[in-house]
């Protein structure tokens, strides 16, 4: 039984339905949780009406960044062929057609803003086209710049906030924004470490960008980005706005989480020579996992109770 369960699963793993499925990266779609924040944050989790907006929400931003991969893969192709992780992908491997792939993108596209039109307002559409055009100008241009490559990733998480407010149709906050954007930003650059560290010489024939960075430098920008995400959400925490809008100053309880949870992503970088694919990590470090369930646990606590 084993057996042929191990062969049936292989089977399906070939099938253009599930190559198709993994060039989306649902992996990736981890990032798209950061739609909820307005959400939570705005103490709407109980209300069925924006509950389901946010959902719907978060699934079209899912069907959107699945787009923009495979777009992306179908630039990268060439590049993709000799990267050692990447030449894995159903694409750079050779088992799904390139054309299979765009009409794919083309039926993805208009799914997802088919979905946003039918499902949400104006302005989360117009939010949803920023991001896909962002996304297109950094596949394209914008990832060969320096500094601005990085500033270009976290844009996406910024614009995924701001996103979940306008889709459920509550103020953003601008604690909200500088939170994502730090956050964003130390998980970008961590990336761009792993890949210079796991590249090593060969880091300037698979990205050329790299050539522009050093181990040093990436660290000297971590480390600045990391005091700020800190110092900016203890501040949010405390701050006169936030104890009259929750009517408590509680959340300054989170602090030790938020901590936790940013020196043990740097542990990972430092030590493990992780922090490449943040939502692998998001997915497989158990420490991680559970402080990320103790905050939420804390915040909605401290919200709704």
């Amino acid at each position: 039984m084993d057996g042929c369960f191990l062969k049936v699963s292989s089977a399906m793993r070939d099938t253009t339905a599930f190559l198709v499925f993994r060039s989306m990266r649902p992996r990736q779609w981890t990032k798209n949780l950061i739609l909820f924040a307005a959400l939570i944050f705005s103490q709407n989790v109980f209300s069925p009406p924006l509950l389901f907006k946010a959902v719907a929400a978060f699934a079209i931003f899912c069907l959107l960044s699945g787009c923009v991969y495979i777009i992306n893969d179908l630039l990268d192709l060439k590049q993709d062929k000799i990267h050692p992780i990447k030449s894995k992908r159903p694409l750079a491997s050779g088992k799904l057609k390139p054309a299979t792939a765009v009409m794919t993108t083309i039926a993805l596209f208009f799914l997802s803003f088919g979905g946003a039109a039918a499902l949400t307002n104006r302005t989360f559409i117009t939010t949803a086209i920023i991001y896909f055009v962002l996304q297109l100008a950094y596949s394209t241009l914008l990832k060969h710049v320096v500094i601005l490559d990085v500033f270009c990733i976290a844009a996406g998480f910024v614009l995924r906030a701001i996103g979940g407010a306008e889709a459920i149709d509550v103020p953003f906050s601008t604690w909200l924004l500088f939170c994502a954007m730090l956050l964003s930003l130390f998980l970008a650059l961590s990336k761009r470490r792993h890949e210079l560290m796991l590249l090593e010489d060969d880091a300037v024939h698979h990205r050329k960008i790299l050539f522009e960075y050093s181990p040093y430098l990436l660290d000297q920008m971590i480390s600045v980005v990391t005091a700020s995400t800190v110092i900016t959400y203890t501040l949010y925490t405390v701050s006169e706005d936030t104890v009259s809008k929750f009517g408590t100053d509680r959340l300054k309880y989170t602090i030790p989480f938020v901590l936790y949870g940013i020196f043990r992503y740097l542990y990972l970088i430092h030590q493990r020579n992780e922090g490449g694919s943040p939502e692998r990590v998001l997915l497989n470090d158990l420490p991680l996992i559970i402080c990320i369930l103790l905050y939420g646990l804390t915040v909605g606590l401290i919200l709704y109770l």
